[in-house]
C-alpha cells in the first residue's frame, strides 16, 4: 500500500470522526436525525453517492467559521425505490446549517445535475438561514438556488422537507418548490422570526405559533404534509414519488394490480343523500372508485371544503380534485381555489390526468371574500384548468350551480369528458335563488309564501336544475349509472392516452396572481 493510498484513509478517516458520538446525541436531543440519517433513510441501502464531502467553509475576516468538512450540507445522489434521484441534507451540527458560500455552492450543483439528468430534486431543510459572516456572499447563494428552483419548476419535481428551522431567505426555495413536508414540533418556517416579531411589533410569539408545522399546513397553506418525526416525514416523501414521473417528458410510473377496471360499486348509489341539503363525505365516492381504495391527499388540512390528492385507476397515476360537501357545503373560497389551481398545475406539468368530482353549490358570498379577491383567486382555478392540456374527465355528483359550474372543468372550458350522475343539479343558481327572483310577486302576494316556495322549488328542480337537458345540450356528455363511475373513467382515460394539444405560440401567459 503506497504513501498516496494511505494518505487517502487518513483524510477518509478524518471525515468519520467528524460525526462522533456526540455530533449524534446533540441532534437527538433536539428529538430529530442528523443530516447523514435522513440521507441513508431517503435513499436505497448503499446507492448514495456524495459529493463535496470534503469541502471545507471559506475563511471569513469577520466573525468566526469552522474547519469541519462538507460546509453543513451533505448532497448527492442515489436511488429511491430503484428511481435515480438528487437530494440534499443541512447539517444543523456545522454553523447551525447556515447557508455560506461553499454551501451554496454544492447545492447548486445538485440542482444544476437533475435538471440536466431529469432528475427530481429533493431538499431537507434544517438551517439558521444565511450566514453572517459571509455577508452578501450568503445572499448572493440563495439568489442562485431560487434561480435554479425557477428553472426546473415545472421540468423536474422537487421537494422540501422542513426538519428544523427555515428562517430569512430560506424559507424561499421551499416556497418555490412543488411539495412542502413539515415535521411537528421540531420544524418551524417564517421571514421574521419571533425576536424580530417582539421587538417591532411588542407582540410574544414562539417559533411554533409563529410559523409551525400547524400554521402552514392549516392556514397558511405554505406545506403540504406533516408528519410526526423525522423517520415518518422521510417514509412520507417516499411515498409522494411513487405518483411522481422523473421529468415532464416522461409518465407517471404505472403499477399493476389485480382491481379489475370495470368493478361495479352498487354502493355509488346511494352515497348522495335524497336531502339536497344533506352533506355526505366525497372521500367515501374517491375510495369507491380508486384502485384498492388508495388516496394520497395533499394539503388535507387547509382549505379542507376541496380535497387534491393522487390516486391510481387500473394502475395509472391520476390526479383527483373534488368538492367536499361537508365543509362548507363544498363552495368555492379564496384558499381552496388557490389551492386546487396549484395543484392542477402540477399535473398539466407532470403529465397526470386530472379527475373531478364536482359538488359545489357556488362560489362562497360575503364581504369579506370579495374584499380579499375572491375574484382574481377564483379566476386562478379557471385559469389552471382552461391552461391544463392532460385528460380532463369531471364527474358532476351533485350541485353545479352558476360560475362554480364553468369554473370545475365544464366542457365550455376543456373538459374533455364530462359526466353526471342522475342526481346531478345544474344550473345558473340554486332553486332557493331562482325562486326568490322569477317569483318575488307571487311569494309576496300568496296566503301561503312557504308551501308555494316549497312546489316552486321542486318544479325548478324537476324541470330545470336536473342533468338530462344538459345531457341533450351536449354539456354533459353521459348520464352514467353511479356504480359503473370506475369503469366509465378508465375507459375514456384509455382513450385519451395520444391527446395532444397545441396552444397559442407565447411566451407565457399571464396568471391572474
Amino acid at each position: 500500500m503506497g504513501v498516496a493510498y494511505e494518505k487517502f484513509l487518513e483524510r477518509q478517516k478524518q471525515l468519520e470522526q467528524q460525526y462522533s458520538a456526540e455530533y449524534y446525541e446533540k441532534q437527538h436531543n433536539r428529538g430529530k436525525l442528523t443530516a447523514r440519517e435522513r440521507i441513508l433513510l431517503l435513499f436505497d441501502q448503499g446507492s448514495f453517492e456524495e459529493i463535496d464531502a470534503f469541502v471545507p467553509p471559506v475563511g471569513v475576516t469577520f466573525g468566526k467559521t469552522t474547519k469541519a468538512f462538507g460546509d453543513g450540507v451533505i448532497a448527492g445522489f442515489g436511488t429511491i425505490g430503484g428511481r435515480q434521484v438528487y437530494a440534499y441534507s443541512q447539517d444543523f451540527n456545522v454553523l447551525g446549517g447556515s447557508l455560506g458560500t461553499t454551501h451554496a455552492a454544492k447545492i447548486v450543483k445538485v440542482q444544476d445535475m437533475a435538471l440536466k439528468t431529469g432528475l427530481p430534486v429533493i431538499g431537507l431543510i434544517d438551517s439558521g438561514g444565511a450566514r453572517i459572516q459571509e455577508g452578501v456572499a450568503s445572499l448572493n447563494g440563495y439568489a442562485n438556488i431560487f434561480r435554479r428552483n425557477v428553472l426546473a419548476s415545472g421540468v423536474v419535481p422537487q421537494i422540501s422537507a422542513i426538519m428544523g428551522p427555515a428562517a430569512g431567505g430560506a424559507v424561499y426555495s421551499p416556497a418555490l418548490t412543488d411539495f412542502v413536508f413539515m415535521t411537528e414540533g421540531t420544524s418551524y418556517m417564517f421571514v421574521t422570526g419571533p425576536d424580530v416579531v417582539r421587538q417591532v411589533l411588542n407582540e410574544n410569539v414562539t417559533p411554533d405559533q409563529l410559523g409551525g408545522a400547524k400554521v402552514h399546513t392549516s392556514k397558511s397553506g405554505v406545506a403540504q404534509f406533516v408528519y410526526s418525526d423525522d423517520a415518518n416525514t422521510i417514509l412520507g416523501i417516499k411515498k409522494l414519488l411513487t405518483y411522481l414521473p422523473s421529468n415532464n417528458i416522461e409518465n407517471p410510473p404505472y403499477v399493476a394490480n389485480d382491481d379489475p377496471t370495470d368493478r361495479v360499486e352498487e354502493a355509488l348509489r346511494d352515497i348522495v343523500p335524497e336531502d339536497p341539503d344533506k352533506p355526505y363525505d366525497v372521500r367515501d365516492v374517491i375510495t369507491l372508485i380508486t384502485d384498492k381504495g388508495r388516496f394520497f391527499e395533499v394539503s388535507e388540512n387547509y382549505a379542507p371544503n376541496i380535497i387534491v390528492g393522487f390516486a391510481r385507476l387500473g394502475g395509472y397515476v391520476i390526479g383527483i380534485i373534488a368538492n367536499q360537501p361537508k365543509v362548507m357545503a363544498g363552495s368555492l373560497d379564496i384558499d381552496s381555489s388557490v389551492k386546487a389551481a396549484r395543484f392542477i398545475n402540477f399535473c398539466d406539468s407532470f403529465n397526470i390526468p386530472i379527475v373531478t368530482f364536482e359538488d359545489v353549490p357556488g362560489f362562497l358570498p360575503g364581504t369579506d371574500q370579495e374584499h380579499q379577491g375572491i375574484i382574481r383567486n377564483g379566476a386562478k382555478l379557471l385559469y389552471a384548468y382552461t391552461r391544463a392540456t392532460v385528460p380532463k374527465i369531471t364527474v358532476v355528483l351533485r350541485k353545479s350551480y352558476g360560475g362554480a359550474y364553468i369554473v370545475m372543468n365544464s366542457k365550455g372550458i376543456g373538459g374533455d369528458y364530462n359526466f353526471a350522475w342522475p342526481t346531478a343539479e345544474i344550473a345558473v343558481m340554486g332553486p332557493d335563488g331562482a325562486i326568490a327572483i322569477l317569483f318575488r310577486k307571487e311569494l309576496a302576494e300568496a296566503a301561503d309564501p312557504v308551501a308555494l316556495k316549497k312546489e316552486l322549488v321542486a318544479k325548478y328542480r324537476n324541470e330545470v336544475a336536473n342533468p338530462y337537458i344538459a345531457d341533450e345540450k351536449g354539456f354533459i356528455d353521459e348520464v352514467i349509472d353511479p356504480a359503473v363511475t370506475r369503469a366509465k373513467i378508465f375507459r375514456v382515460l384509455k382513450s385519451l392516452d395520444k391527446k395532444s394539444v397545441s396552444l397559442p405560440r407565447r411566451k407565457h401567459g399571464n396568471t391572474p396572481l
